[in-house]
C-alpha cells in the first residue's frame, strides 16, 4: 500500500498567512482575537484572516464567488507554490481537490435576505449567483476554476473534524489511485454568518472576555465558550514514490488515522469514543502510544468539552510522560471546519525546530483537565518530535484523529 505524504502546504489564519509567520506568533505567544459587530447579534470577540485576496482572484471573480472560496483558492495557490508545482505542467485530470467544511451556505443566504429586507423583501433582487454560491461543493469548485484543475472535486461535511477528514479524504483518493496529486484539508468563513454567533449564544457556549485576546482560553479553570474564527489550511499531498521521484521537498508523512461517530448526542461529545478514535489511528499508524511525542488537541474553551477530551486522552495514554498536549485555538478561536488542518500546521514545524508551541491564556489550570503535567502552558519546551496525533471532533458527534510523521 502507497505511503502517503505532505509536499506543500498553504494557509491563511488571524495570526499569519505563511507558516513562518504563524509559528513565529505561536512560540511568542502572540494571540490575535479582535472584537467584531456582527449584524443582527453585536459585538463578540473573533478570529478574523487579512490575507491578499487579489494575490490570485481577480477582483469580479472574488465578487462572484464567496469567502469560503478566496480563502480555499489563496490556501491552494500557496500550497502548490510550496510543493513546487504548475498546474499546467501536469495532468490536470489527475489533480483532486477535497475541501473540509463545517457548513457552507449560511452566510451568502443570510446576505440575501439582509438585501432583500431593503427592497421589502421582493425576491426579484434575489442574486442569480446564489445558487453557485450555495452549493456544498462550492469552495473545492472555486479552486478548480481558479487553476484549471479537471480531476474530481468536493467538499466533505464534517463539521469541526473537517480539517482532519480532508486530509484523510484526500490520502485515501490518492491510495485508490483516482489521482496523482491531492490538495486536501479545510477551510471555513464562519465569522461571516451571525446565527453562528446567536447559536453558540444561546447555547451559553460563546466565549466572553473584556480582553478579546483572552477570551479564548482551553483547559483554564475560567474559560466560558467559544471564539469563533475563520481561516483555512489546504496540503498537497502524493504517494512517496511520486514526490521521490520528482524530488519533492517532503515536509511529513501521513501514517495514521482513526475516523468513528458518538452517536450519542447532537452537541456533548463522548469521552468513550474519542479514545476509541485515537485508538484507531494508533492501530493504523502501527504505533504504541508512548511513540507520539505531542497531542494537538481539539479542546475548543467549553466547560465540558475540554474535560471530556483530556478525560478520553488520559484512557488511551494512561500516565506515561509522553506525549506532551497543546492547543492552538486559544491564539484565534475556533476556526470550525479549519480548525484540524490549521492547527495541524502550526505544529508541523516542530519536527525541526525541536520545540513544542504552549497553550496559552491558562492562568489557573481546571483540576478537572490536569493530564500529569503534560499540557504545555504559556511558553514553548524543548523536545524531539517524530509523531503528532492531531484531534478533530465535531457535532453530531463525528470524530476524526491523524498521525504524522517526521520524514527523515
Amino acid at each position: 500500500m502507497s505511503r502517503i505524504v505532505i509536499t506543500g502546504l498553504g494557509l491563511t489564519g488571524p495570526i499569519g498567512n505563511d507558516l513562518a509567520t504563524m509559528r513565529e506568533n505561536l512560540l511568542a505567544g502572540k494571540p490575535n482575537v479582535q472584537m467584531m459587530d456582527m449584524r443582527y447579534f453585536g459585538e463578540a470577540p473573533a478570529g478574523i484572516c487579512d490575507f491578499e485576496v487579489t494575490r490570485y482572484q481577480k477582483r469580479k471573480d472574488a465578487r462572484r464567488g464567496t469567502r469560503a472560496g478566496s480563502i480555499s483558492i489563496y490556501c491552494a495557490q500557496e500550497a502548490f507554490a510550496d510543493a513546487g508545482l504548475k498546474v499546467s505542467e501536469l495532468d490536470e485530470s489527475r489533480i483532486g481537490v477535497f475541501v473540509g467544511t463545517t457548513e457552507h451556505g449560511n452566510v451568502e443566504t443570510e446576505n440575501e435576505i439582509a438585501n432583500i429586507k431593503e427592497f421589502d423583501y421582493d425576491c426579484k433582487y434575489w442574486t442569480h449567483h446564489h445558487n453557485p454560491r450555495t452549493v456544498a461543493n462550492s469552495p473545492a469548485g472555486e479552486v478548480c476554476l481558479n487553476m484549471g484543475i479537471h480531476g474530481p472535486h468536493c467538499c466533505v461535511g464534517a463539521a469541526c473534524a473537517a480539517g482532519n477528514y480532508g486530509l484523510i479524504y484526500a490520502a485515501q483518493q490518492l491510495m485508490l489511485n483516482e489521482v496523482d496529486i491531492a490538495i486536501g484539508g479545510g477551510v471555513s468563513e464562519s465569522i461571516h454568518t451571525f446565527g453562528i454567533f446567536a447559536g453558540f449564544n444561546s447555547q451559553n457556549a460563546l466565549a466572553r472576555n473584556d480582553d478579546p485576546n483572552k477570551a479564548s482560553r482551553p483547559f483554564d479553570k475560567n474559560r466560558n465558550g467559544i471564539v469563533v474564527a475563520e481561516g483555512g489550511a489546504l496540503y498537497v499531498l502524493e504517494r512517496l514514490e511520486d514526490a521521490q521521484k520528482r524530488g519533492a521537498n517532503i515536509i511529513a508523512e501521513i501514517v495514521g488515522w482513526g475516523i468513528n461517530t458518538d452517536a450519542t448526542d447532537f452537541v456533548l461529545p463522548n469521552p468513550e469514543r474519542q479514545a476509541e478514535c485515537m485508538a484507531l489511528a494508533l492501530k493504523r499508524a502501527g504505533l504504541a502510544p508512548d511513540q507520539i511525542d505531542l497531542i494537538s488537541t481539539h479542546a475548543t474553551g467549553t466547560p465540558e468539552g475540554d474535560i471530556r477530551e483530556i478525560s478520553a486522552i488520559k484512557s488511551v495514554f494512561g500516565e506515561t510522560p509522553a506525549p506532551y498536549i497543546n492547543n492552538s485555538k486559544s491564539f484565534w478561536g475556533h476556526a470550525m471546519g479549519a480548525a484540524g488542518a490549521l492547527e495541524l500546521a502550526g505544529n508541523i514545524p516542530s519536527f525541526k525546530d525541536g520545540l513544542i508551541h504552549p497553550t496559552i491564556n491558562v492562568d489557573e489550570l481546571d483540576p478537572e483537565c490536569e493530564a500529569g503535567g503534560r499540557i504545555v502552558i504559556n511558553k514553548p519546551i524543548e523536545k524531539e518530535v517524530n509523531y503528532i496525533l492531531n484531534n478533530s471532533f465535531g457535532m453530531l458527534g463525528i470524530n476524526a484523529a491523524l498521525i504524522i510523521k517526521k520524514f527523515i
